[in-house]
């Protein structure tokens, strides 16, 4: 049976404007007539930026905390980037590393503008990639409906606009940026994204102590793939920046829900075209219901603002599934890798929340912020058939976790 998008309700208790409900379905339709969405396909891979010198070590963080393995590296001008891999069916992940520590471009340029950003400049969620069966057109579409592109020679580093990667300008609302492919994911080199070379021995020694680490640990099997990329906006961008995402994807929104006890909300948007969100995970958007500035006159909490205001508007997480089932140790699988990782000294926030019991549920967790990436890494395990996407009660206490950790101290104030 065909998803009919025009005539679905999306789920919540947000109320949204009457602007935003126009507009949403207008873009559907446009997207229908303008023939993006017969071009577009699924995400087909993340990219994320790390600082020169961290690239190795990160992923050996991602070994351990993720499905992905090393298959390819590259060099052009000013970068050095790496592939990665799980299912065929899955995202690919780009971790580029520039050549120099000096290396400056709009990404250190918008690090630098925040406290908590600032101690690793180059570090950044860039954004996804979509593969789009003619590149050409699907940029020349989304030109004609004011969505500007990076074109080859007038950007720093030539990954991000060449003859085989389109990607856009940096959002005004999130930061995060899209790119267009119409090259299928097999074959890296013709990708033409730099010249290829090979990791040291020494290199390939710390990743595969990694996988065997997570392979005798029992963590490897249990983890799936990415369930979802949350990033936080400013209070007053949501439905902007749900619209642009909208306009540039072939997602819907899914629905958006009130959580009260942060004085924010979550907002979905979810690929139709798949059975399996790992194939092409969902994107969501979370903001303040108050900006700060109102917020002051109720002195509500208000962790998601304060994470913009004190990193900007950028990626906070990418949450990985895990397995549904019992662990053969009496727990949940979710629980058993957790501890397991936290043996590893993989620090997280609080402790896993939800029941998953005997009904249909949820159970979530947020690392710390990586130091690599300064991403946050959920897992979530989807048990009994748990049709949602979430909870409120689980999606208030991961929040409030991660409030916790995010505050900036200057002078005596403490956000």
């Amino acid at each position: 049976m065909s998803f009919d998008i025009l005539n679905y309700q999306p789920e919540g208790d947000k109320k949204n404007s009457a602007f935003f409900e126009e507009y949403r379905l207008k873009i559907y339709e446009r997207r229908s007539s303008s023939g993006l969405d017969e071009m577009l396909g699924n995400m087909c891979g993340v990219v994320v930026q790390v600082e020169t010198g961290d690239a190795i070590k990160y992923m050996a963080e991602l070994y351990l905390m993720g499905p992905y393995r090393f298959t390819a590296a590259y060099i052009n001008d000013t970068h050095k980037i790496y592939v990665l891999t799980s299912k065929p069916e899955f995202p690919r992940f780009f971790v580029l590393e520039p050549l120099n520590s000096a290396y400056e471009d709009d990404i250190k340029r918008l690090n630098m503008m925040y406290p908590l950003a600032s101690t690793k400049p180059n570090a950044r969620y860039i954004g996804e990639i979509f593969h789009t069966s003619d590149m050409a057109e699907s940029r020349k579409t989304l030109e004609s409906h004011n969505i500007r592109f990076h074109y080859p020679g007038e950007i720093e580093n030539s990954f991000l606009a060449n003859d085989h990667f389109s990607f856009s300008f940096p959002s005004d609302f999130t930061y995060n940026r899209i790119g267009y492919t119409s090259f299928e994911m097999e074959d890296y080199d013709a990708l033409r994204i730099g010249q290829r070379f090979h990791l040291t021995s020494e290199q390939l020694a710390i990743l595969e102590r990694q996988d065997a680490i997570g392979r005798d640990n029992g963590v490897n099997e249990l983890l799936a793939g990415i369930d979802h990329m949350a990033t936080r906006i400013l209070a007053g961008e949501r439905e902007d920046a749900i619209l642009e995402f909208l306009t540039m994807s072939n997602y819907y929104f899914w629905g958006a829900y009130n959580i009260a006890d942060m004085n924010s909300s979550t907002n979905v948007n979810r690929n139709h075209n798949v059975k399996d969100d790992k194939q092409s995970p969902a994107k969501v958007f979370t903001a303040n219901n108050t900006p700060s500035f109102i917020n002051s006159f109720e002195n509500l909490p208000m962790p998601t603002e304060d994470f913009v205001r004190n990193f900007g508007r950028r990626m906070h997480h990418i949450a990985i599934e895990v397995y549904d089932g019992d662990h053969p140790s009496g727990v949940k699988n979710v629980d058993y890798v957790v501890g397991k990782l936290a043996e590893l000294k993989i620090p997280f926030l609080a402790n896993v929340v939800g029941e998953c019991q005997d009904d249909p549920d949820l159970k979530q967790i947020f690392s710390k912020h990586s130091q690599f990436s300064i991403l946050i890494t959920e897992y979530v395990e989807r048990c009994h058939e748990f049709t949602g996407f979430f909870t409120k009660q689980n999606v208030a206490s991961l929040t409030k976790a991660a409030g916790d950790d995010e505050r900036y101290q200057h002078g005596h104030v403490f956000d």
